[in-house]
């Protein structure tokens, strides 16, 4: 990404300016209502929208988890992290034996003791829980989407596997 600029819009929101790679500009409107307005603006005139699209925020959501790839991770990138400055998001997936197999993030206490969170568990039937709340569990096979520190995400599989973060 060659640069993004994001400007405060008083009574209305936040605006973020993406120039791509291939020299396309995008831009996002997060209205303090929650609603969100995509733009794409031709190349050739940097003025002038293509296209807009507006959603509410569970349709903003819905779209993050997608580009975000939470609800599809294509096979090329199994085994890739994601890194985000000093934050990672990494897939792992439960093996049978896990500690965690059969509990919950709440008896875990995952982000109170590693500071990783869960976003999402995607079971072996591709079914997927995207933000799990604190009374989803664990179950063999499924793939656990973290997100967290480097040292957080390592103490959170360790947590997953062993029940403790050492």
């Amino acid at each position: 990404m060659k640069s993004i600029k994001e400007t405060d819009l008083p009574g209305i929101g936040k605006k973020f300016q993406l120039q791509t790679r291939s020299g396309e500009k995008v831009v996002v409107v997060v209205h303090d209502d929650g609603r969100r307005e995509i733009y794409h603006f031709y190349r050739e005139d940097p003025d002038d929208s293509i296209s807009m699209v507006t959603l509410d925020d569970e349709e903003s959501r819905c779209i993050a988890a997608i580009l975000g790839g939470m609800t599809y991770r294509p096979k090329a990138l199994e085994t890739v992290d994601v890194a985000l400055g000093d934050m990672l998001i990494e897939w792992y997936k439960i093996e049978p034996g896990a500690y965690a197999i059969g509990k919950t993030i709440k008896e875990l206490c995952i982000r109170q003791i590693t500071g990783g969170t869960i976003i999402a568990i995607v079971e072996e039937d591709q079914s997927k829980t995207v933000n799990p709340g604190p009374e989803a569990a664990f179950s063999n096979g499924s793939t656990v989407v973290i997100l967290g520190e480097k040292k957080q995400v390592k103490a959170c599989k360790h947590l997953l596997v062993h029940g403790s973060v050492q």
